[in-house]
This record gives structure tokens, C-alpha cells and sequence, in this order.
């Protein structure tokens, strides 16, 4: 643990470092594009802040090759480099389309080709469905399902970013109980070693979260675009694809297990899926609403759910702690109801549960809350004013 909590401080001050850099460097040259009609800053803000993320990135990843407790990341090489190699060819295709706004059919393909080589030259795929352990017993669907996967992820990420902090804060809720997860379960497989990649990622994810936070919350002085976003999006998809080749096959089929550890089957997978539910979500309502409109799924609009907050009465801040809050608390309750299905005392796996339910009601409140004081403000009989007697 102590060589995770190394490598997240580490890369929360490089990144940090980096992050100053390049917002110093976009003040003096002027690097950030217009204010667009979507947007909701009103101040030019430099929008390359993935590029200090991604080098934060590789620089925890090469500096892990000279760690020895991370010699087991390293066995094979060429996976640590085709996940470098994506990572660095889909920032470079967000930093184009953050200056120069590029057409959406060459960021997508950018984002399956960065997918493939993952899968592909990597060797990071998804083998095993929770469906009575099914196996996938094509090559080649294992390896579509793992394109499309991380290409939906990274969308789903980058689709939430158009508030203050919002992306860098819900990454790093996220990633925390995702390294707790993924910590957790090699443990309770009987590892040898906790070292392992999905760990290491969320760490190195952690870290460059941390670091980049500080200029990004609002008031903003740096975004960090589609390159940082899409990247985000492109290595949490990678960690979750990477903590399968931990899991056995009696825990994906339910067969094998009692009729009380049923869910808990399905834990190991809803979890990854749980902590991107939110981008999910506006992701599938965004494209459900561009396409039922004739239009392309990727064209942009001021429909998002962050916009939809906004418009319910909720000041920028706020909606972004709102939505930190239903991050934390799905993501929690669920890493919660892991806990409990490994322990014989059921109160452990219903704890979780009660969690869910208090924290999803709490959210709820806070969510609808000025919607509520805004209908009654509006009900309100205007005062008349007084006009000065003097």
C-alpha cells in the first residue's frame, strides 16, 4: 500500500506542476479558442490542460519501471507501451480538436483506433461475461466488445465536462473506490502480490486528479479539454478491462454459488460499470435525444445533465458537489455490498444496501431541492415598490 500512496503523491505533484506550466504557457500565447453558445465560462480559459495530465501519466508509468515492487507491471512490456501508445494518440487528437475543433467522425475514429491497439497490441480484453460464466469463445467478439466498451466509456467521460472541476472530481471518486475495489479483490483471490495493473492505473488516475484539481476548480484557470477527458476515460475503461483477468470463473456463474452470494456474482462487474454510471447516463440520453432529432449522435448541445441542473436552479458549484455526491454514493454502496457478499455476516452486505437507499433519497432532495424553492418563489405575489417621497 505504501508504494500506491507513493506513486499517488508523486504524480499529484508532477501533474500539479505540469498543470501550472501549461496554464502559464496558454495565458502568454494565448492558446484557448472562443467562448462557444454551449459553454458556461464567460472568460477565454486555456483548454490543453490534458497534455500536463498525460505527461503526469507517463511519468508515474516510467518511473514504476525502475520501482522493483512493480516488476510484475512491467512482465510484458509491450502491454505498458500499446497503453502509452493510445493514451498518447488520443491526446494528440484531443489537443487538435481542442484548438481547432476537428470533425467528430475523425475523433471517433482516433478513439476505436487508440481502442484496438489496447486490445489488440496489448492484450487487454474482456474474456468473460456474468452470464453463467460465459465465456466468449470468438476472438473476435471478445475483442469488438472491448473496442466498443472503452470507446463508449471514453465518451461517456468526455460528454460530462462542462462544469468547474466536474470530470477531475467525479474521475477521482471514482478511481479512489475503484483502487479499493480492485485492491480488495486481488486480496480476496489469494494473489501473490497486490501489485497489479487495474491497482496501478487507478493510483497513477488518483494522483493526476489530484494534481490537476486545484487549477480546475471554480473559478477555473485551466480545462483540461477533450485530451484530458477522453484520456481519463480511455485508462478507467483500461483498469476495468485489466481486473478481469482477476476474477475466476466461479465468480462470474452463479451456479456455483448459494442463493445468497447471487448478486454478490455480479458485483465484480457492476462495479466498473457503477462508477461511470453518471457519464453513462448523459452519454445514452444524449445520443437517444441528437439521433430522435435527426442529427449526428456526437453534435453538441446544451442538453447535458450538468446543463439540465443548471437550469433547475442549482449554481455551478453546487451541481458539481451534486454530482460528486451520487458518484460517491452509488459507487460506495455497491463497493459496500462487495464487502458484505465475502463476509459469512449478512449485516455487512445489507449495510451496503442501506447506504444505497439513504444516500440515493438524500440526493434525490438535494437534486430537485431549488426546482421546488423556485416554483415557490414564483408563486409568491410580487411586493410593489415604493416610490422615494423625498
Amino acid at each position: 500500500m505504501k508504494q500506491y500512496v507513493f506513486t499517488i503523491i508523486l504524480t499529484a505533484a508532477l501533474t500539479f506542476a505540469l498543470s501550472w506550466g501549461v496554464w502559464r504557457l496558454g495565458l502568454r500565447y494565448k492558446l484557448h479558442p472562443g467562448i462557444r453558445e454551449r459553454d458556461v465560462h464567460t472568460t477565454p480559459t486555456p483548454r490543453l490542460g490534458g497534455i500536463a495530465m498525460f505527461l503526469g501519466v507517463t511519468a508515474a508509468f516510467l518511473l514504476s519501471s525502475a520501482n522493483p515492487f512493480f516488476s510484475l507491471i512491467w512482465a510484458q512490456p509491450e502491454r505498458i507501451w500499446a497503453i502509452l501508445g493510445a493514451t498518447f494518440l488520443i491526446v494528440l487528437v484531443g489537443v487538435a480538436d481542442d484548438l481547432w475543433d476537428l470533425d467528430w467522425m475523425i475523433k471517433l475514429g482516433a478513439q476505436f483506433l487508440a481502442a484496438g491497439v489496447i486490445a489488440w497490441f496489448g492484450g487487454l480484453q474482456i474474456y468473460a461475461l456474468p452470464l453463467g460464466g460465459l465465456t466468449l469463445v470468438s476472438s473476435w467478439m471478445s475483442f469488438a466488445l472491448t473496442v466498443f466498451a472503452i470507446v463508449i466509456v471514453m465518451n461517456a467521460v468526455n460528454f460530462i465536462d462542462g462544469l468547474d472541476g466536474l470530470v477531475a472530481g467525479v474521475c477521482l471518486i471514482a478511481n479512489v473506490v475503484f483502487f479499493a475495489y480492485s485492491y480488495l479483490l486481488v486480496r480476496d483471490t489469494g494473489a501473490s502480490t497486490y501489485f497489479n495493473l487495474a491497482s496501478f492505473i487507478a493510483a497513477v488516475l488518483i494522483g493526476v486528479c489530484v494534481g490537476f484539481l486545484p487549477l480546475n476548480w471554480s473559478p477555473a484557470k485551466l480545462f483540461m479539454g477533450d485530451s484530458g477527458a477522453l484520456m481519463l476515460g480511455l485508462l478507467m475503461a483500461t483498469s476495468a478491462i485489466a481486473i478481469t483477468g482477476q476474477l475466476q470463473p466461479s465468480m462470474l456463474d452463479p451456479d456455483e454459488l448459494g442463493r445468497s452470494q447471487l448478486l454478490g456474482a455480479f458485483i465484480p462487474i457492476l462495479l466498473p460499470i457503477v462508477i461511470v454510471l453518471l457519464p453513462l447516463l448523459d452519454f445514452g440520453l444524449a445520443v437517444i435525444r441528437r439521433v430522435g432529432a435527426g442529427k449526428s449522435p456526437f453534435s453538441p448541445d446544451r442538453k447535458h445533465l450538468h446543463h439540465r441542473m443548471l437550469d433547475m436552479g442549482h449554481s455551478d458549484r453546487d451541481a458539481v458537489l451534486i454530482f460528486y455526491a451520487w458518484t460517491a454514493v452509488v459507487s460506495l454502496a455497491v463497493l459496500l455490498m462487495y464487502i458484505g457478499a465475502q463476509s459469512d455476516w449478512p449485516g455487512e452486505y445489507l449495510l451496503g444496501v442501506a447506504f444505497g437507499v439513504v444516500g440515493v433519497a438524500a440526493c434525490l432532495v438535494l437534486t430537485f431541492l431549488p426546482s421546488r424553492r423556485r416554483a415557490a418563489a414564483a408563486s409568491v405575489p410580487a411586493q410593489p415598490v415604493l416610490e422615494d417621497a423625498r
